[in-house]
Protein backbone atom coordinates (compact mmCIF):
# COMPACT_ATOMS: atom_id res chain seq x y z
CA UNK A 1 0.00 0.00 0.00
CA UNK A 2 1.01 3.31 -0.96
CA UNK A 3 1.55 5.99 1.61
CA UNK A 4 0.03 9.28 0.25
CA UNK A 5 0.40 13.10 2.20
CA UNK A 6 -3.31 12.62 3.48
CA UNK A 7 -2.85 9.13 5.14
CA UNK A 8 -0.14 10.36 7.03
CA UNK A 9 -2.16 14.08 8.10
CA UNK A 10 -5.10 12.01 8.63
CA UNK A 11 -2.82 9.31 10.85
CA UNK A 12 -1.30 12.62 12.97
CA UNK A 13 -4.92 13.79 13.53
CA UNK A 14 -6.24 10.32 14.75
CA UNK A 15 -3.23 10.26 17.10
CA UNK A 16 -3.52 14.22 18.22
CA UNK A 17 -7.18 13.43 19.27
CA UNK A 18 -6.27 10.06 20.81
CA UNK A 19 -3.39 10.71 22.80
CA UNK A 20 -2.45 14.98 22.62
CA UNK A 21 0.02 16.42 21.30
CA UNK A 22 2.96 15.95 23.53
CA UNK A 23 2.36 11.75 22.48
CA UNK A 24 1.94 12.63 18.51
CA UNK A 25 5.82 11.81 17.63
CA UNK A 26 6.99 10.47 14.29
CA UNK A 27 8.02 7.09 15.59
CA UNK A 28 4.33 6.65 17.08
CA UNK A 29 2.66 7.90 13.73
CA UNK A 30 4.76 5.53 11.43
CA UNK A 31 3.67 3.01 14.02
CA UNK A 32 -0.07 3.76 13.84
CA UNK A 33 0.65 4.14 9.77
CA UNK A 34 2.73 0.55 9.88
CA UNK A 35 5.41 2.17 8.21
CA UNK A 36 8.95 2.98 9.17
CA UNK A 37 9.39 6.56 10.31
CA UNK A 38 11.36 7.56 7.19
CA UNK A 39 8.51 6.86 5.16
CA UNK A 40 6.64 9.84 6.76
CA UNK A 41 10.18 11.94 5.64
CA UNK A 42 8.89 11.68 1.85
CA UNK A 43 5.33 13.79 2.49
CA UNK A 44 7.00 16.14 5.52
CA UNK A 45 10.91 17.03 5.99
CA UNK A 46 10.09 17.66 10.26
CA UNK A 47 7.77 17.06 12.24
CA UNK A 48 6.98 20.87 12.83
CA UNK A 49 5.82 20.90 9.13
CA UNK A 50 3.80 17.67 9.66
CA UNK A 51 2.39 19.66 12.31
CA UNK A 52 1.76 22.75 9.95
CA UNK A 53 -0.46 20.37 7.80
CA UNK A 54 -2.45 19.58 10.63
CA UNK A 55 -3.14 22.78 11.77
CA UNK A 56 -4.16 23.57 7.98
CA UNK A 57 -6.80 20.66 8.40
CA UNK A 58 -7.91 21.87 11.88
CA UNK A 59 -9.00 24.95 10.62
CA UNK A 60 -10.59 23.87 6.87
CA UNK A 61 -13.60 25.04 7.88
CA UNK A 62 -12.39 28.43 8.28
CA UNK A 63 -12.59 29.01 4.72
CA UNK A 64 -16.77 27.69 4.44
CA UNK A 65 -19.19 30.59 3.52
CA UNK A 66 -20.53 32.77 6.13
CA UNK A 67 -23.99 33.55 7.43
CA UNK A 68 -23.45 36.90 8.57
CA UNK A 69 -23.13 40.01 6.19
CA UNK A 70 -22.47 42.92 7.84
CA UNK A 71 -18.30 42.77 9.33
CA UNK A 72 -19.31 42.77 13.72
CA UNK A 73 -21.41 39.95 12.52
CA UNK A 74 -18.70 38.03 10.36
CA UNK A 75 -16.01 38.55 12.94
CA UNK A 76 -17.98 36.93 15.46
CA UNK A 77 -19.03 34.24 13.28
CA UNK A 78 -15.90 33.79 12.43
CA UNK A 79 -14.17 34.06 15.41
CA UNK A 80 -16.64 31.09 17.16
CA UNK A 81 -16.11 29.19 13.91
CA UNK A 82 -12.38 29.09 14.87
CA UNK A 83 -13.26 28.18 18.32
CA UNK A 84 -14.84 25.37 17.25
CA UNK A 85 -12.49 24.38 15.06
CA UNK A 86 -9.89 24.15 18.05
CA UNK A 87 -12.25 22.60 20.08
CA UNK A 88 -12.89 19.29 17.60
CA UNK A 89 -10.24 18.24 18.50
CA UNK A 90 -7.90 17.01 21.75
CA UNK A 91 -5.35 19.82 21.74
CA UNK A 92 -6.45 21.26 18.82
CA UNK A 93 -5.59 25.01 20.19
CA UNK A 94 -2.25 23.93 21.45
CA UNK A 95 -1.34 22.25 18.62
CA UNK A 96 -2.63 25.41 16.35
CA UNK A 97 -1.18 27.85 18.94
CA UNK A 98 2.29 26.10 17.83
CA UNK A 99 2.27 26.09 14.24
CA UNK A 100 1.27 29.70 13.75
CA UNK A 101 3.85 30.78 15.98
CA UNK A 102 6.20 28.86 13.60
CA UNK A 103 4.13 30.42 10.81
CA UNK A 104 3.69 27.09 9.45
CA UNK A 105 0.07 26.89 9.12
CA UNK A 106 -1.89 29.01 6.48
CA UNK A 107 -3.43 32.50 7.70
CA UNK A 108 -6.42 32.51 5.71
CA UNK A 109 -8.50 32.66 8.64
CA UNK A 110 -7.06 35.41 10.11
CA UNK A 111 -7.01 36.94 6.49
CA UNK A 112 -10.87 36.50 6.71
CA UNK A 113 -10.92 38.03 9.81
CA UNK A 114 -8.98 40.91 8.91
CA UNK A 115 -10.99 41.69 5.27
CA UNK A 116 -13.76 41.63 7.56
CA UNK A 117 -12.74 44.55 9.76
CA UNK A 118 -11.64 46.56 6.51
CA UNK A 119 -14.98 45.67 5.51
CA UNK A 120 -15.75 47.80 8.43
CA UNK A 121 -13.47 50.72 8.27
CA UNK A 122 -10.08 49.98 9.19
CA UNK A 123 -7.30 50.44 7.70
CA UNK A 124 -5.35 47.69 6.45
CA UNK A 125 -2.79 47.81 8.91
CA UNK A 126 -5.59 48.21 11.81
CA UNK A 127 -7.44 44.95 10.34
CA UNK A 128 -4.18 43.44 10.46
CA UNK A 129 -2.90 44.08 14.31
CA UNK A 130 -6.75 43.25 15.25
CA UNK A 131 -6.96 40.12 13.40
CA UNK A 132 -3.56 39.43 15.16
CA UNK A 133 -5.23 39.88 18.48
CA UNK A 134 -8.58 38.46 18.17
CA UNK A 135 -6.50 35.38 16.94
CA UNK A 136 -4.41 35.16 19.98
CA UNK A 137 -7.93 35.88 22.25
CA UNK A 138 -9.26 32.83 20.32
CA UNK A 139 -6.19 30.96 20.68
CA UNK A 140 -5.12 31.49 24.27
CA UNK A 141 -8.99 31.31 25.74
CA UNK A 142 -9.62 28.28 24.13
CA UNK A 143 -5.77 26.66 24.93
CA UNK A 144 -7.17 27.17 29.01
CA UNK A 145 -10.51 25.75 28.04
CA UNK A 146 -9.16 22.82 26.64
CA UNK A 147 -6.46 22.36 29.37
CA UNK A 148 -9.07 22.95 31.97
CA UNK A 149 -11.34 20.05 30.62
CA UNK A 150 -8.75 18.05 30.77
CA UNK A 151 -7.25 18.53 33.97
CA UNK A 152 -11.01 17.94 35.35
CA UNK A 153 -11.18 14.96 33.47
CA UNK A 154 -8.35 13.50 35.04
CA UNK A 155 -9.72 15.08 38.69
CA UNK A 156 -6.61 17.29 39.10
CA UNK A 157 -8.63 20.86 38.64
CA UNK A 158 -8.59 22.24 41.98
CA UNK A 159 -11.15 24.58 43.03
CA UNK A 160 -12.57 28.07 41.39
CA UNK A 161 -12.76 30.60 43.70
CA UNK A 162 -14.89 33.41 42.24
CA UNK A 163 -18.26 32.81 42.30
CA UNK A 164 -18.56 34.55 39.39
CA UNK A 165 -16.62 32.31 37.45
CA UNK A 166 -18.61 29.21 38.41
CA UNK A 167 -22.11 30.28 37.23
CA UNK A 168 -20.70 31.09 33.97
CA UNK A 169 -19.89 28.49 30.85
CA UNK A 170 -16.62 29.02 29.01
CA UNK A 171 -18.70 30.13 26.27
CA UNK A 172 -20.19 32.37 28.35
CA UNK A 173 -16.48 33.37 29.26
CA UNK A 174 -15.49 33.65 25.65
CA UNK A 175 -18.46 35.53 24.18
CA UNK A 176 -17.82 37.98 27.31
CA UNK A 177 -13.92 38.49 26.04
CA UNK A 178 -15.27 38.63 22.27
CA UNK A 179 -17.62 41.68 22.54
CA UNK A 180 -14.60 43.24 24.61
CA UNK A 181 -12.88 43.03 21.44
CA UNK A 182 -15.48 44.04 19.24
CA UNK A 183 -16.61 47.09 21.62
CA UNK A 184 -12.64 48.26 21.21
CA UNK A 185 -12.74 47.95 16.97
CA UNK A 186 -16.05 49.85 17.26
CA UNK A 187 -15.10 52.55 19.76
CA UNK A 188 -11.89 52.97 16.99
CA UNK A 189 -14.07 53.63 14.20
CA UNK A 190 -16.84 55.62 16.08
CA UNK A 191 -13.80 58.04 17.36
CA UNK A 192 -13.10 58.96 13.84
CA UNK A 193 -16.55 59.85 12.82
CA UNK A 194 -16.31 63.13 15.66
Amino acid sequence: MQLHRTDVIDGAIAILDQYGLADLTMRRLATALHVQPGALYWHFPNKQALLGAVGDRILAPMEDPLDATDWATQVAELAHRLRSCLLAYRDGAEAVSATYASRLTTSKGRERIMSALIRGGMTREEADLAAYALLYYVLGETVDEQSRMQMDSAGALAEESSPLYENTTATDRYDFGLQLLLGGVRHRLGSRVR
